[in-house]
């Protein structure tokens, strides 16, 4: 690797450790991911509250396995961390804050089978995601998510890339989501330019903010050259193992992910069997380069 890239691996891993005293963390990787353990989301203490609000700005994924909560403390859950972002399109019956995340047996494909990340086509995308999944493919094994670091994407790339990419902005088009898909009837499908980079509200630090199921060009840029400085974008996360890390689900496990500074890949390598759970998602800001 060069020196640059050495250095932005090193900011991560030389960090000196939290002291925890409320809940326990153990890291999935050194630069992407942690697993909580000592806490009841049904129970949460504001202490616990706190520690876990620290661990979320850490390591941007958050695992808490062995949870029994219900759709009303799952969203009481997310609703410390901001205001509940409602399902759109809104589902024809049930909880308008709830997603159903259901497999069919007979699916030849499940939502999220790429690297993205939610909704970015949105003018004001989302804080983040809380996914418990409750049934997980028969046989113990099957439909893990990957999860990719994208503060250190940007961190990695060379000062000549990162000068190039700073003063540019990028459109994200909602189309691009729904291709091979119908659209659903009465959705206003969301077209919005953001800024290339981007900075995390809470820890201001830079976010390489593109992904190839939403991001269609760089308007600052002529066709060609975009689409070829977006393919080099888009081939980063799958190319670069490092950035990621991957969790692997069981019955009753709830994973929260920073949906401004993260991309992920729901593996659907478990067909034709089934899986169940729900998503709450949380209402983010507007972004700011």
């Amino acid at each position: 690797m060069e020196q640059y890239e050495l250095d932005a691996l090193e900011a991560i891993t030389t960090r000196p450790p939290r002291d925890y005293r409320e809940i326990s963390v153990a890291p999935l990787t050194p630069v992407i991911g942690a697993e909580i353990s000592g806490v009841d989301l049904a129970r949460l203490t504001e202490a616990q509250l706190a520690e876990v609000k620290t661990a979320f700005l850490d390591h941007h994924v958050l695992v808490f396995r062995d949870q029994e909560i219900t759709d009303e403390q799952h969203k009481r859950f997310a609703g410390h961390f901001g205001e509940l972002r409602p399902v759109n399109p809104p589902p024809p019956e049930g909880d308008p804050y709830v997603l159903e995340i259901k497999t069919s047996s007979a699916a030849v494909n499940v939502a999220g089978n790429a690297w993205h990340a939610d909704g970015t086509a949105d003018a004001e995308p989302s804080l983040g995601s809380m996914l418990y999944i409750t049934e997980t493919p028969e046989g113990g094994s099957g439909g893990d998510t990957l999860f990719a670091n994208m503060h250190l994407a940007y961190e990695m790339l060379s000062p000549t890339w990162r000068g190039l990419l700073d003063g540019l902005t990028a459109v994200h088009d909602g189309y691009q989501s729904f291709r091979g898909y119908t659209v659903p009837p009465n959705y206003e499908v969301p077209v919005n330019e953001h800024p290339l980079v981007v900075r995390h509200p809470e820890t201001d630090r830079p976010i390489l903010y593109v992904n190839q199921a939403y991001t269609s060009r760089i308007p600052q840029l002529s066709e060609d050259e975009s689409r070829a400085v977006l393919d080099m974008l888009f081939a980063l996360v799958p190319h670069r193992a490092m950035l990621a890390c991957r969790v692997r689900w069981a019955p009753n496990t709830l994973v929260f992910w920073d949906n401004r500074c993260v991309q992920h890949h729901a593996t659907y390598d478990y067909y034709p069997l089934t899986r169940y759970g729900r998503r709450v998602a949380i209402n983010g800001g507007p972004l700011k380069g």
